[in-house]
């Protein structure tokens, strides 16, 4: 598609920007084996905390959300759900579930990505087929006015398409004379462009992410979700993917700014994995060091219910502990009283 057609055209030349954020990724993946060789327990924590953190991100920035009350039992457990936003959070668990099942022998296909589609959007509906009416992004304003954001590719050419962007795909790894980790950033960008489904887009588009991540080696999506760190980057990644479509029709695109964004997460995910288990000191305990990283990325003043919303699959006095052992520690002090209160950090917060 559009991508690979500039990427050709620069025959493996990249910026250098772009190079240095290589360079981070191919250093981290040299740890990755001995990162994978710490405590068999973290890693498990890691990874749990990994699944419910992307479930609940990449539909959170769609505008699913579910009751955080319920969060384990609609993502760990096979408790009957309540209402559409628990099927979809539960839906991308299974096309979660699936991808780290298989790792690297998922293929890239056209039949995955409708799958993944299908299991996402919870098997209902239009799920697991393409968009059949034309269906541009549309981007609406407080004040009730409404933008083209994007004109997506027609429904009479989005089947072929996806075919085009995978034999791409195919291609190019296949030679290897584009960085694959460039490869997999430019698929990601032509994919949303091509915007194949009615709804669904994104969380497919992030998915795909995490299973080219498999086929490329880098396995830190199994304990550090992708999705969080897109979520928490949100406005930077609506931002660079706007500049990097604009044009993107008639091939004239610059797909820099969103390739270089897609290698910022994986670098600030390695970043991450380093944190929680580069370290050789004792472990503290996962759970307590997911909400201690929580906290350690809010900023100013924050609540409760902030620390929570950070950390779904974390039960509210668990959180409520660190909190008292932190403001114990001198690391935070509480400003009021009751669930409400807002907290204050005072010190480092060590990872």
């Amino acid at each position: 598609m559009r991508t690979f057609q500039q990427l050709a055209k620069k025959d493996g030349a990249v910026p250098v920007m772009t190079a240095w954020g290589l360079s981070s990724i191919a250093e981290y993946k040299g740890k990755q084996a001995l990162f994978t060789k710490q405590s068999p327990q973290r890693l498990k924590a890691l990874r749990e905390h990994a699944m419910i953190e992307s479930a609940v991100s990449s539909n959170r920035i769609e505008g699913v959300e579910v009751d955080p009350g319920r969060v384990m039992k609609v993502i760990l457990g096979d408790t009957a759900l309540k209402d559409r936003d628990e099927e979809e959070v539960r839906g991308y668990r299974d096309a979660l579930s699936l991808i780290h099942e298989k790792d690297g022998r998922l293929p890239v296909s056209e039949k995955t990505i409708l799958e993944l589609h299908r299991l996402a959007k919870a098997k209902t509906g239009d799920a697991g087929r393409y968009k059949e009416k034309d269906g541009d992004i549309i981007e609406k304003y407080p004040d009730g006015r409404v933008r083209v954001r994007f004109k997506t590719v027609s429904a009479a050419k989005t089947k072929q398409s996806v075919k085009d962007l995978v034999a791409d795909w195919d291609t190019f790894i296949r030679d290897g004379k584009v960085p694959p980790a460039i490869v997999m950033a430019a698929f990601n960008l032509d994919f949303l462009c091509i915007h194949p489904f009615r709804d669904g887009n994104g969380r497919v588009s992030r998915l795909l992410l995490l299973q080219q991540c498999y086929h490329l080696g880098l396995e830190v999506g199994r304990y550090i979700s992708l999705e969080k760190l897109i979520e928490r980057n949100k406005d930077r990644y609506y931002e660079t993917l706007e500049e990097s479509s604009r044009g993107w029709h008639e091939g004239k695109h610059d797909p820099w700014p969103y390739i270089n964004y897609v290698l910022f997460i994986l670098r600030e995910a390695y970043r991450d994995f380093e944190d929680r288990v580069g370290s050789t000191h004792e472990p503290r305990g996962a759970k307590t060091e997911i909400v201690q990283a929580a906290i350690g990325k809010l900023r100013g003043t924050f609540t409760l219910s902030e620390v929570e919303r950070a950390c779904p699959g974390v039960s509210r006095d668990m959180v409520r502990k660190v909190l008292r052992d932190m403001k114990k520690s001198g690391l935070l002090s509480c400003l009021g009283h009751g669930p409400g209160a807002s907290w204050e950090k005072k010190g480092t917060i060590s990872k």
